[in-house]
């Protein structure tokens, strides 16, 4: 299979309300800081590949068909991906495949939100023809789901208030980032208004405006290269159905089953030893130990205490989400992306103020729908795993 890379990254400043650009002008901020990332320009690429969550989340259908001159697709292929929340990192993952394949050298890839035009809330709210009513949003959905894993594991409570000041502080570190809070407390999280039991204010994700762009290359782009690229060694995709008699919401078998091809394909045996740096979604605070177990860093019931344990710090064992992660900006179109670009940046050297010492191989993570879809993919300083690791 022919090597691919990531040649450079770019996003916007993510916030609440981006009044001062339309979609178009979202998606070209991005795109430009990537494009000169990457030291490239418009005439080197191939093809753009473009991902969103529902079109109802704006209220505009088929969004990509105004925006193909904005972002460069005017002559060019263009493919739009849509896999729900986790899209943004399928979207990363189609246009490898398009790399590896042979059928372009050049890829641009794009996701984006601007959920200040629509109501993601009342977006996530319909109720589809033969399927089940849910009237609360993501969070009412996902929160008996965090129940669970607590009863389930005997995680203690303030887990996810831990996660949260851990998030809140690297946003701090972020320049992109929506949310950036260096001075938040174990008490201040713990003390904010509960949303959905035992999901607090403070422990789940904002609605942001944001889009996050990168550049993609074969081989003989990447070795062209003035600058450190990311080899992407290797990548996943799952899906399972939203309910299904036996399905675990803990732990879900597509997300578990993704890591598993994810970590034989890279050559990993041993995650916890062999990544350096994880960009997990993370959109409430109490995902963070339940991904750590799904994706095999953890055993069960394990993941809190890595966390607990202040392991996945900035500084510990394995970060997670030095960029802020999805609790700090959550264009939710391109929160997948992010998670994937910002763990090409880590083995880039390029992630600023958030960048953890010495990373040479990073995990970006996105999921989406019921905890149904499932987007991975294994990045590395080198093209091949070095000589003795295992």
């Amino acid at each position: 299979m022919r090597r691919a890379a990531v040649l450079g990254t770019g996003q916007t400043h993510h916030r609440t309300r981006r009044t001062d650009v339309s979609m178009a002008g979202l998606c070209r901020e991005a795109i430009d800081r990537a494009l000169e990332d990457a030291a490239t320009d418009w005439s080197q690429i191939d093809a753009v590949v473009l991902g969103k969550a529902p079109d109802l989340f704006e209220g505009v259908m088929m969004p990509e068909l105004f925006l193909a001159e904005a972002i460069g697709a005017a002559g060019r292929p263009l493919l739009r991906v849509h896999t729900a929340g986790s899209v943004g990192g399928a979207t990363a993952n189609v246009a490898t495949s398009l790399i590896r394949a042979g059928v372009h050298r050049r890829v641009l890839v794009v996701a984006f939100e601007k959920q200040s035009e629509s109501n993601a809330m009342w977006a996530l709210s319909i109720q589809p023809p033969f399927s089940a009513p849910i009237g609360a949003g993501a969070g009412g959905y996902f929160a008996p789901h965090i129940r669970a894993y607590i009863r389930r594991c005997s995680a203690p409570e303030h887990i996810g208030a831990l996660v949260a000041v851990k998030d809140r502080r690297n946003g701090a570190l972020n320049p992109y980032a929506h949310l950036r809070q260096p001075d938040i407390t174990l008490e201040s999280v713990r003390s904010s208004a509960m949303l959905w039991d035992p999901i607090r204010y403070d422990e789940t994700c904002p609605s942001s405006d944001g889009a996050c762009a990168v550049v993609l290359g074969d081989q003989a782009a990447a070795e062209a290269s003035d600058r450190q690229v990311a080899w992407i060694r290797a990548t996943a995709m799952r899906t399972e159905p939203t309910f299904f008699a036996g399905k675990d919401h803990v732990h879900p078998r597509a997300g578990a089953e993704a890591a598993r091809a994810l970590w034989d394909a890279a050559g990993i045996a041993d995650p916890l030893d062999e990544v350096d740096v994880a960009e997990l979604y993370v959109p409430f605070s109490w995902f963070e130990p339940m991904w750590l177990e799904n994706l095999g860093f953890a055993g069960p019931g394990h993941g809190w205490k890595l966390t607990e344990a202040g392991e996945t710090r900035i500084g510990g064992r394995l970060p997670v989400n030095p960029s802020g992660g999805v609790l700090c900006s959550n264009p939710i179109g391109a929160s997948g992306l992010l998670r994937f670009a910002e763990a090409a940046m880590q083995v880039m050297g390029r992630a600023g103020g958030h960048q953890v010492a010495g990373a040479r191989t990073a995990v970006g993570h996105a999921y989406g729908g019921g905890s149904q879809f499932f987007s991975l993919w294994v990045v590395a300083a080198e093209p091949d795993r070095p000589a003795g690791q295992r």
